[in-house]
């Protein structure tokens, strides 16, 4: 069995719904530590999920990658301002952008995709058909005539 792109697009929106209700349980449920590194580690999880949702068939640590550069890039630009500004303003700006720089997030990001990129390698592993080999073997090269002259 094959997961298509359009089944991976479908998946991704519940995927990223989840994170978010699982951040935003956390949010009612603990008032600490918790809360804020638990929110970094699923915001970068939505992130993933949005990462393939628009490239549905990319591989799983390029997918990974590109989550994770993101939100080092969003936190990174809150050093400018920008957010913060954006932030006072909006507060949909506030949930994407942040306000101020933590660098200890920057660690907390890839927490919060690593596991995604474990699973995605299992169920992209597990789903691809064996009669197929991975797009990243090289095939072996065709058997080339063999001049059997003396």
């Amino acid at each position: 069995m094959s997961i298509t792109a359009r089944t991976v697009r479908l998946l991704m929106p519940v995927a990223a719904l989840l994170f978010l209700g699982l951040a935003l349980l956390i949010r009612v449920v603990d008032d600490g530590a918790l809360r804020q590194y638990s929110g970094t580690a699923l915001y970068a999880s939505m992130v993933w999920a949005g990462v393939l949702f628009l490239w549905p068939r990319m591989a799983p640590v390029p997918a990974g990658t590109v989550a994770t550069v993101f939100c080092w890039v969003v936190e990174c630009a809150q050093l400018t301002g920008v957010p913060a500004e954006l932030s006072a303003r909006s507060l949909a700006a506030r949930l994407a952008l942040g306000v101020q720089f933590d660098p200890v997030d920057l660690a907390w990001y890839p927490a919060g995709v690593a596991p995604l990129v474990v699973l995605h390698h299992l169920l992209r592993a597990r789903t691809r058909p064996a009669s197929r080999p991975p797009r990243d073997v090289v095939p072996p090269p065709a058997a080339l005539p063999v001049d059997s002259r003396p």
